[in-house]
């Protein structure tokens, strides 16, 4: 297991502060950037839950600000993102979607969104280790 996927895994188990989606992608990086995990989790607090409202994934939003912070910011890439997620995921990138369906296959919300950022967390990882940025 990687360094960044463990490092997912210890911020998902924390209970007390809760950590977002996005937030736990961002801090799951912040070793290798100059970004402390306070300001980590400030930067992304308000991207959780599909920004508050529903829409895109927290997960898929902590993942271009981590891309954002090793200066990875071409628009291919964040369409590659965008579209290899949609395609796991049936079409879906809302939050709200992607809660509504794993309720109705009869998932638990945290296993469901656990496995989102871990997703991501590699994803981001494969990408920055390609462009060797790690």
């Amino acid at each position: 297991m990687s360094k960044y996927l463990e490092r997912a895994k210890e911020i998902r188990a924390i209970e007390t502060p809760h950590h977002n989606c996005a937030q736990s992608v961002l801090m799951s990086f912040t070793q290798s950037l100059d970004l402390d995990d306070e300001t980590a989790y400030k930067i992304a607090v308000a991207f959780g839950g599909g920004m508050k409202s529903g829409i895109t994934c927290g997960a898929v939003v902590g993942a271009l600000m981590t891309l954002g912070m090793f200066e990875v910011d071409d628009i291919e890439t964040t369409q590659k993102i965008i579209r290899e997620f949609k395609e796991r995921h049936s079409g879906m990138i809302d939050c709200k979607d992607l809660l509504k369906a794993n309720a109705d296959a009869g998932g638990q919300k945290k296993p469901h969104c656990d496995a989102l950022v871990y997703e991501m967390v590699q994803e981001v990882e494969k990408i920055l280790i390609e462009r060797k940025k790690i």
